[in-house]
């Protein structure tokens, strides 16, 4: 059974009762917050493994909860999925721009959501090869799941880290949008690939030198994204 912390954040409390109570019967551990202090609070003391934000909460709304998350450095990788009556694509773009690696929309199927859960945790196990790669300043280590540039540490999301080791692994291959979305997602986003170039840019934003002038992740006009293997050492 799993036993990993999560934490619903969400005004309603029926809500978060439904939620945890599936969670629960999968063996979660859960936490639940009515409101965005007292979500930041459960965060930073009981550190869940993933979160599940709602956007619209009395006082710190979510998009400020999402900030504050990747701007702590020991929370920066925790994964989080909105939950949000919200469906502009506005806001969607801005929860993921602001480092959310998921997006629902209310009403949600619950059975979709659990699916969800399940497959943004089974890929915060650390890679199974142990490799290293190297590439100008930056090194990979995907047994520790952990990236350096200049020897520095740097904070990726789980998505973005997931992104650059599909990449990385299939260096000099291009990798069309809809296929990092379903290897990375694990599961049926169609017609949503805008996700993939916001993270794209994160992930370029925080390894490139010059994320407008990439070296290392090329973009391949009309088809999707390459890791350049001319750039490997």
């Amino acid at each position: 059974m799993a036993e990993e912390k999560i934490l619903i954040v969400d005004d309603e409390a029926n809500i978060r009762e439904l939620i945890g109570f599936n969670l629960k019967k999968e063996g979660y551990d859960i936490f639940t917050a009515g409101d965005g202090l007292s979500a930041i609070k459960i965060i930073k003391e009981e550190k869940p493994a993933l979160i599940l934000l709602d956007l619209m909460l009395p006082g710190m709304n979510g998009f400020e909860v999402c900030k504050e998350v990747r701007r702590d450095s020991e929370l920066s990788s925790t994964p989080i999925i909105i939950l949000s009556a919200k469906d502009a694509e506005f806001d969607k773009v801005l929860g993921l721009e602001l480092g959310a690696d998921d997006y629902m929309t209310k009403p949600f199927s619950v059975r979709e959501l659990v699916a969800r859960v399940k497959a943004v945790l089974r890929r915060t196990s650390p890679a199974a090869d142990g490799k290293r790669f190297t590439f100008l300043n930056v090194s990979v280590d995907f047994d520790k799941h952990e990236v350096k540039k200049d020897g520095s540490k740097v904070d990726l999301t789980l998505k973005e880290f997931e992104l650059l080791e599909i990449l990385v692994k299939n260096k000099g291959r291009v990798m069309t949008r809809d296929f990092l979305l379903d290897k990375v997602w694990g599961y049926e986003y169609a017609g949503e690939t805008r996700t993939v170039d916001v993270h794209i840019r994160h992930l370029r934003q925080k390894i490139e030198d010059d994320d407008k002038n990439p070296k290392m992740i090329e973009t391949i006009r009309g088809v999707g994204y390459r890791f350049n293997p001319e750039e490997q050492r």
